[in-house]
């Protein structure tokens, strides 16, 4: 069994203070639930034995050409210029950032596997089994959880390292993520993975 730690969409536009995205309750419940904290905990014992940390970070390139108004989610992105790719916004969360050699993979998409070389890294990898982190439970967390399930993978969401916009929306997402993933913590990763 080859595992992977996926850091999904922990990004300064929605888990900073100072984030526009995180503005509409991202930031506050990354806050309350202590995302960041306990994401740095499970990439810092990861990293100690030897587990791959993969991050994937959502954006769009300069003048938005794969921005589509036919997102629902995504629709106000361009008129507020979120998420732009090579700005503040896209880099990862100082607490938390990648290793120089460490694969950070970009997404347009909700779905950390469409339309990513994401699968390519994992298979090359031959890894086999994820663990999960990020922001927001029910898109980019429940979008991994899918994908990875169908695609085969051992799917383990760690549920201190993941948050939404709101305390129902989270709970409504690991209704559904328990029903395909294992769920785990940071305390148990520590344990099983020593």
């Amino acid at each position: 069994m080859k595992k992977a730690l996926l850091v999904l969409d922990l990004i300064n536009d929605i888990t900073h203070e100072n984030g526009s995205v995180g503005k509409d309750g991202f930031y506050n419940q990354v806050q309350e639930r202590q995302t960041i904290a306990h994401t740095a905990q499970a990439i810092e014992h990861c990293r100690k034995v030897g587990i791959p940390v993969i991050y994937v970070i959502v954006g769009f390139s300069e003048g938005y050409p794969e921005w589509s108004e036919k997102s629902k989610l995504f629709r106000q992105v361009k008129n507020k210029q979120q998420v732009l790719l090579g700005t503040w916004a896209t880099k990862v969360h100082d607490a938390i950032k990648p290793l120089p050699e460490e694969v950070v993979v970009t997404k347009n998409r909700i779905d950390p596997f469409y339309n990513t070389n994401l699968e390519i890294v994992l298979d090359s990898m031959n890894i086999d089994t994820l663990y999960l982190t990020g922001v927001a439970t029910e898109f980019v967390v429940l979008s991994t959880v899918l994908s990875g399930h169908d695609r085969g993978y051992e799917v383990r969401t760690l549920s201190d390292c993941i948050a939404s916009s709101n305390s129902y929306s989270h709970e409504c997402a690991m209704n559904v993520i328990e029903k395909l993933s294992d769920i785990y913590n940071v305390e148990r990763l520590i344990k099983e993975e020593n």
